[in-house]
């Protein structure tokens, strides 16, 4: 039924069917804008400029100074920082010498970068120094070796640099009292040592691995799904033959989003990269004020993001007095969570440009599907599969029969993006990349619960593995939550099923309200019972001052249960 790809009569003028895709390692985007735009900024950090041309000489510095230090081709190299000019440049610096980036959320603790850098078999890493702590108390129980450490200040302006040494270095935790412990290095002494170095001359191609992106875990122990390079490049010009009102080295980018994150890093870095746009960094998306004071200032045009970032934006105050001109944006890919038309339409009205829904995984690093630029975007939908990706929707029941269309079951996926596999986890990478008897490459089971209509757009109707079953019946979370965030006192809710000794399973909601407003549990149950079946209904509700989130703004359902089950309530 999908074979007849109903979505490809309803692209954008100029987006093209299929890509013919360069055979050349990721790196090649950052070379080829510091060829064309050599004197444009690639990165703008408080003031601060770097250029295409010397972000491209100091990649080839680091490179030289990795391979010096005995990096080979495939050798996994850690990279725990923020959003910052250095992030960049050690990551290029990676992929440069041969290696292997592995970005770690620099939320983790102890306990979490253990598993990740001795899954990976991380001996090298680069470090922000206010998580030179973190990564030392967890460095006894890995095979950690040398750590390379940056200091915010690195990369500031110099008034910047001297205000942030007297006023912030001590008390934000970046100074490290003592200095580094043997065998540690400053990345800026690395830097200078290797000062004009040539790339290292190795054979790098599409077949070699580029990435190792862990899962975020929110469905259990997190995964690395291996990225070729291939992958990598493939996914960054989908993206880009996707933006029909780009205009190549004229844009500039507002990059809050993280960057260890597919997401980030894909749809966001090697898509600025690839486009010769410049990237205003933002280390702490929740620094409101940062991102907005970012756009007034350095008048970003495409602005990638998630729902509550948008959202967040939307109710702030000073935002609805017009303290900030947000005019500039004309672009943004919303990714992550659902956008609910209220966000969308909010912030288009803010910024007079377009907030567009995507969707991507870390196994397709990042993006498969994305609602049109010009096109009609359909509330709730996550759009149209990109060039080159293949979907499908498979049976619940059996997880091979091709279901028709507007029938629900699950989202598998074939594209030229998909990940060669997850690291050291033959079963699951078996269970995820699936033959199906066509000839062609693996499918990809995404393990999200989708519909396509006859326009070709799909809707992620939940997580497979987040179904609750009151009584037997089957409730999605997500439909929960797209009715109670309608109700005008709701900012934001979170639902998942808990345990319930008549039911077996019963729904629970957690609610966020709206500065200033007052609100009942009976409420919320006499709006649900409107507008939803009645096993449906939250049985349980539970008021909250916020939610936990991953540092994307996806909401942790697994997280909440735990909570409640941990509380005995």
């Amino acid at each position: 039924m999908l074979d007849s790809r109903p979505w490809l009569a309803h692209y954008d003028k100029g987006v093209p069917h299929t890509i013919d895709y360069p055979q050349v390692p990721v790196y090649h985007f950052l070379e080829e804008s510091a060829r064309k735009y050599p004197e444009k900024a690639c990165t703008i950090f408080k003031g601060a400029v770097v250029t295409f041309k010397e972000m491209s000489a100091i990649t080839d510095e680091i490179a030289a100074a990795l391979v010096a230090m005995g990096v080979k081709k495939g050798d996994r190299i850690g990279l725990f920082m923020p959003n910052t000019p250095q992030f960049v440049m050690a990551y290029f610096g990676i992929l440069k010498a041969g290696g292997v980036v592995v970005a770690t959320n620099p939320l983790y603790t102890p306990t979490e970068i253990e598993h990740q850098v001795n899954d990976a078999g991380i001996e090298i890493m680069f470090v922000m120094s206010n998580f030179y702590k973190t990564i030392k108390a967890a460095q006894p129980k890995t095979k950690l070796k040398t750590l390379i450490v940056t200091n915010l200040k690195e990369t500031l302006p110099p008034i910047l640099r001297i205000l942030f040494t007297l006023a912030k270095e001590k008390k934000g935790g970046f100074r490290i009292e003592g200095g580094l412990a043997q065998g540690d290095i400053w990345m800026k002494d690395l830097m200078a040592k290797y000062k004009g170095a040539a790339r290292p001359k190795l054979e790098i191609g599409p077949n070699d691995t580029s990435l190792f992106q862990y899962s975020g875990g929110t469905t259990g122990i997190s995964k690395g799904a291996v990225a070729l390079h291939r992958n990598l490049v493939a996914n960054t010009l989908q993206i880009k033959n996707w933006m029909t009102n780009l205009e190549e080295g004229n844009e500039i980018m507002l990059m809050a989003i993280p960057l260890f994150h597919v997401y980030g890093m894909v749809a966001g870095m090697h898509f600025a990269l690839a486009s010769g746009a410049s990237m205003v960094m933002v280390p702490n998306p929740r620094d409101l004020v940062d991102v907005l004071t970012s756009i007034d200032k350095y008048k970003p045009t495409i602005f990638p993001g998630v729902p509550t970032l948008y959202n967040a934006i939307n109710n702030r105050a000073d935002v609805q007095a017009g303290k900030y001109n947000l005019k500039s944006v004309k672009a943004c890919i919303s990714g992550s969570a659902p956008l609910l038309r209220e966000t969308k339409e909010k912030f288009e009205a803010l910024t007079g440009g377009v907030v567009f829904e995507g969707f991507g995984l870390s196994e397709a690093p990042t993006a498969t599907h994305c609602n049109p630029l010009e096109g009609a975007n359909k509330t709730g939908s996550i759009g149209m599969p990109l060039p080159d990706v293949e979907c499908k929707i498979i049976s619940l029941d059996d997880g091979v029969t091709e279901l028709q269309m507007g029938d629900v079951g699950e989202l598998v996926i074939r594209g030229p993006q998909v990940m060669k596999g997850y690291h050291n986890m033959p079963t699951e990478t078996e269970n995820t990349l699936r033959d199906m008897g066509d000839g062609g490459a693996p499918w990809l089971f995404t393990g999200d619960i989708a519909r396509m209509d006859e326009d070709g757009y799909f809707y992620i109707v939940d997580r497979k593995k987040e179904l609750i079953k009151p009584g037997g019946y089957q409730v999605w979370p997500r439909e929960v939550e797209e009715i109670i965030i309608q109700h005008p006192k709701v900012l934001e809710v979170g639902v998942a099923g808990i345990p319930d000794p008549y039911r077996g399973e019963t729904v629970k909601a957690w609610v966020v309200v709206k500065p200033g407003e007052t609100l009942t549990e009976n409420e919320i149950k006499e709006f649900s019972k409107e507008r939803l079946a009645a096993y449906k209904v939250p049985t349980h509700i539970e008021f909250r001052d916020e939610l936990p989130k991953t540092t994307v703004g996806k909401i942790l359902r697994r997280e909440l249960v735990r909570q409640h089950k941990e509380s005995g309530s």
